[in-house]
């Protein structure tokens, strides 16, 4: 239920200062770069006077810690190429100076734009590696980031004694300095606060010390009497430049997470393949139709298999009304979010049926239609996979007593609630997309443990609708995925679940629910948390007045944020039981917006894409992924112009800085969009053009 712990403190020695490379490394790392090699004398200056090829990669040095392996996942996740030193693997590669550099087509080629390592003196003072490193980094001008080390003079900083800190962090409020707001942390709005999760449970350990000459320092905090001192900072000397960060993390840190944007930039100088975005899409399932409602005395929602007599969607229901519906779309304007709204026409005409001719919810969210995204959740919302035998708890797919085939719904059938939902939303002047479905609970593909594959005629239903991309649950295949064959096949869309349940109307029954999940058998649960080694219990069942506000809220708003600040554009959803009486979603959501708009600042907006942008961009990163692990990307600088090339069809995901511009056959354009300080965009090569080519703007 969490994912806390105490870091290990690096292990470096107290060295009074960085190691300085002799002149015999800087000799290696110049005959390694071609410059002293033995060629022809004009040739040889001619090489000297240009500008090195700096190839968009960069060397991750990893010994194994939880520090460098976040700053990895950065790297991975926004798509920007790099290649792993493990120390711990007797037959790695040794750094030497014809590893880090060489020549290409008579020009200095450096192979890594930017290096990260696990501290500062990794490979040992005075070392031959250590030597090549510097030496490379110098010649090249190569930023360097330390990935976790302590305040000493070797990295510009002065020891924590001597009016620093050392300590654990969880929850200090640290800030970016004006220089950090200036450089490379300018997607920040100021403030930086440490997690804090569990007071029992040491998060994270620090060490901020006073900036010596040549420190610059991006990020600090208060050490008493009106002092403050450095976290992370940018530390030039002996013709380098390191990234300085002095505090234990995870990759899944809220602080780390606000930070890792800006170390990327500051590692690749603003100029890297791949991008990073901030995204939150809220999908609402089962508008227009009622939901069962959690039952508090029997611990069990009626009308489930596992819950004996009633059918909860008759008993007591939970079903939008006209208000709430009315602050639906006046809490969207307020808040400055806009909800996707899947629905079930089916469902709604069934309820207006049974309720003398009369949907007053239906005659408002239809009047407030355009405010909405509208997204297909099938007519009636039936299980589309296998036809399900009750007979048993769980449910089982029911099978031919002669032959022993599962039996199938069928494809007319599919095709029909697709086909009724998506007609019935263009009679009544609903803005949907075609192109766009989400299951009733995701039927129709594969559902562990009993349907192990996708029902064989849902495929074959999507196309015959125009389907492209069709929901999935991310908790159970967190990637997309085609369903069916061939190159017009539909995509999967997973989406995050909520832990904002669908059968509950009131703070008390999520709460009540949340502690039979969640609390042992011996506090009154039902011991599922003692039995799923992903789980964790309770130390103690929560309030049902107060447990939904103190605990769940600020946990699944952490959580959602975690998602946001991850590049992550996967939509979550939730149902519309959660919109209806205590509305007890809007806390949440409201949690995340105002957490979002605190930290970031107003050029780093949180988007809001729909289903198929989702998809396409999901699809895009796949084949990205793709080129790269096959080597099939080249992508280069030369002073100020970027070059790319990849395989045809693939789009390249790509940032450079404010001013970058993007080659045409005749003249230049602006090049992508602006976000977080930076321009970005997935591109590729302009008209008659093999290799995309960018301008970049001089200092």
């Amino acid at each position: 239920m969490k994912d806390s712990g105490r870091i290990r403190t690096p292990r470096t020695a107290r060295t009074p200062g960085a190691p300085r490379a002799p002149r015999t490394g800087r000799l290696a790392a110049l005959a390694a770069a071609g410059l002293l090699a033995t060629v022809v004398p004009s040739a040889q200056a001619a090489a000297a006077e240009q500008n090195p090829r700096v190839d968009l990669t960069v060397l991750v040095v990893d010994d194994g810690g939880s520090a460098v392996e976040a700053i990895t996942a950065e790297l991975k996740g926004s798509g920007v190429p790099y290649r792993t030193l493990d120390l711990n693997d007797e037959n790695r590669a040794v750094l030497t100076p014809a590893f880090l550099s060489d020549t290409v087509d008579g020009r200095p080629r450096a192979r890594y734009q930017g290096v990260v390592l696990p501290h500062e003196a990794v490979f040992g003072p005075d070392s031959a590696e250590q030597t090549a490193l510097f030496a490379y980094e110098r010649t090249f001008g190569i930023p360097q980031v330390d990935a976790y080390t302590w305040a000493h003079p070797g990295v510009g900083l002065d020891y924590t004694d001597d009016g620093g800190y050392s300590g654990v962090l969880d929850g200090a409020r640290a800030s970016v300095t004006p220089a950090g707001q200036a450089g490379p942390f300018r997607h920040l709005r100021g403030a930086v606060d440490f997690e804090d999760n569990d007071p029992s449970v040491a998060e994270s350990y620090g060490y901020a010390g006073r900036p010596r000459a040549g420190y610059t320092s991006y990020l600090d905090l208060p050490v008493g009497g009106g002092a403050r001192a450095s976290l992370i900072g940018e530390y030039a000397h002996d013709g380098r430049r390191e990234l300085v960060v002095s505090f234990a993390y995870h990759a899944n840190q809220r602080q780390f997470r606000a930070l890792a944007r800006g170390i990327v930039e500051w590692l690749t100088q603003g100029v890297h393949l791949g991008q990073d975005r901030n995204y939150l899409s809220v999908h609402v399932d089962d508008v227009f139709a009622p939901d069962a409602r959690w039952d508090t005395a029997r611990d069990c929602t009626p009308g489930d298999l596992d819950c004996a007599g009633g059918d909860g969607e008759a008993e007591n229901p939970i079903r939008m009304t006209a208000a709430d519906a009315q602050y639906a779309a006046a809490w969207q304007k307020s808040a400055g979010f806009q909800l996707d709204l899947v629905y079930n026409g089916g469902q709604g005409e069934e309820w207006k049926t049974e309720h003398g001719g009369s949907d007053p919810l239906a005659t408002r969210l239809l009047a407030d239609r355009a405010q909405y995204r509208w997204v297909n959740h099938t007519y009636t919302h039936p299980f589309l996979g296998c036809v399900q035998d009750a007979t048993t708890v769980p449910w089982q797919c029911a099978k031919d007593p002669v032959t022993g085939a599962v039996k199938w719904t069928g494809r007319s059938e599919i095709s029909a609630q697709i086909r009724d939902n998506h007609n019935w939303a263009v009679l009544k002047g609903i803005p949907v997309d075609r192109t766009e479905l989400v299951t009733g609970e995701h039927s129709g593909l594969k559902t562990l443990p009993q349907q192990s594959v996708d029902n064989p005629n849902l495929a074959g239903a999507l196309a015959d609708n125009g389907v492209k991309w069709t929901a999935s649950d991310n908790s159970r295949e967190p990637r997309q995925r085609s369903v069916g064959t061939g190159a017009g096949a539909a995509q999967t869309v997973p989406r995050h679940p909520m832990n904002v349940y669908y059968n509950v109307g009131t703070a008390a029954e999520m709460a009540d629910e949340y502690n039979w999940i969640y609390t042992s058998r011996a506090d009154g649960g039902s011991g599922i948390c003692e039995s799923d080694p992903a789980s964790t219990c309770l130390p103690a069942p929560l309030d049902p007045a107060t447990g939904y506000a103190s605990h769940i809220v600020p946990q699944e708003a952490r959580t959602a944020l975690s998602h946001v600040m991850g590049n992550d554009p996967r939509p979550h959803y939730v149902h519309q039981s959660n919109l209806a009486e205590e509305r007890i979603l809007y806390p949440v959501l409201d949690r995340v917006l105002a957490d979002y708009r605190e930290l970031f600042a107003d050029n780093t907006p949180l988007l809001n894409p729909r289903q198929k942008d989702v998809g396409t961009e999901l699809d895009r990163r796949t084949a990205w992924d793709r080129a790269l692990a096959a080597g099939q990307v080249t992508a280069y600088r030369i002073g100020t112009t970027v070059t790319v090339k990849a395989p045809s069809g693939v789009d390249v995901p790509l940032t450079a800085p404010e001013g970058a511009r993007k080659q045409l056959l005749l003249g230049t354009t602006a090049f992508g969009t602006p976000y977080a300080g930076a321009r970005s965009a997935w591109t590729t090569p302009e008209l008659l053009q093999t290799a995309i080519t960018l301008k970049l703007p001089t200092a």
